[in-house]
């Protein structure tokens, strides 16, 4: 999409007044290095294998055309092939969490220390959200999950997706919101929409996404009280 820009580590100021966070899952709050979204890849692509008849060469080819039309890969598989999205989340979710991520104290502490309304928006189901969350010893701080299934037939980046999360907030201004995702494509359509941004676990990001911070542990950096 262009020129890449590395976006100043800043505070926000009260004026802003940002009321909620909508915080993605994976790659978000925990580390992308812990090989959990490798594991759902590679269950994704064992999913399509067995559930289409494909070749194992053909696999990555019809996953990676599915991710870039349709958002994700399973409303891809929903539109043009009728798969069951709760059958398929339920498949591709089952990986060992527990054994690749545990608590932190520090980021509990962080995400405690804002007042502001946290709610989890994810393109996974809330099952997968929820244990995460327990893993993390984070559940009680998120008062919210909005998952894949509450804003179909959409999901991130389509606008209509951030529309209907918004709508489920029960905010009314994007404004108000602050969008935290591993994703840039999810962030620039969200910062579309009038949503502030921040970019987790990347150094670099493109125009239009306000802030960049290596992991949610950072976040008092970006966002001051």
């Amino acid at each position: 999409m262009g020129l890449v820009v590395q976006k100043p580590i800043v505070g926000y100021t009260r004026s802003m007044n940002l009321t909620t966070f909508l915080v993605d899952v994976d790659d978000t709050l925990y580390p992308a290095s812990s090989g959990i979204w490798e594991k759902i890849g590679d269950r994704i692509e064992l999913f399509i294998h067995d559930r289409l008849g494909l070749t194992w060469d053909e696999v990555p080819a019809l996953r990676r055309e599915l991710f870039r039309t349709y958002g994700t890969t399973m409303r891809g598989l929903v539109m043009n092939y009728a798969i069951d999205p709760e059958d398929y989340l339920a498949f591709v979710h089952a990986v060992p969490v527990e054994e690749l991520i545990a608590p932190d104290p520090q980021l509990r502490a962080v995400l405690a220390s804002f007042p502001q309304n946290k709610i989890i928006f994810t393109n996974a189901d809330e099952r997968h959200a929820r244990r995460v969350l327990r893993t993390l010893q984070l559940e009680p701080l998120f008062s919210q999950v909005i998952d894949i299934l509450q804003v179909k037939p959409f999901c991130k980046p389509q606008p209509e997706a951030y529309l209907l999360a918004l709508k489920l907030s029960g905010e009314t201004r994007p404004q108000n919101c602050l969008v935290i995702d591993d994703a840039q494509r999810n962030l620039l359509a969200a910062a579309a929409l009038g949503f502030r941004t921040v970019l987790v676990g990347q150094e670099m990001a493109e125009p239009g996404i306000d802030f960049t911070i290596p992991s949610l542990k950072e976040l008092p950096r970006v966002v001051t009280e």
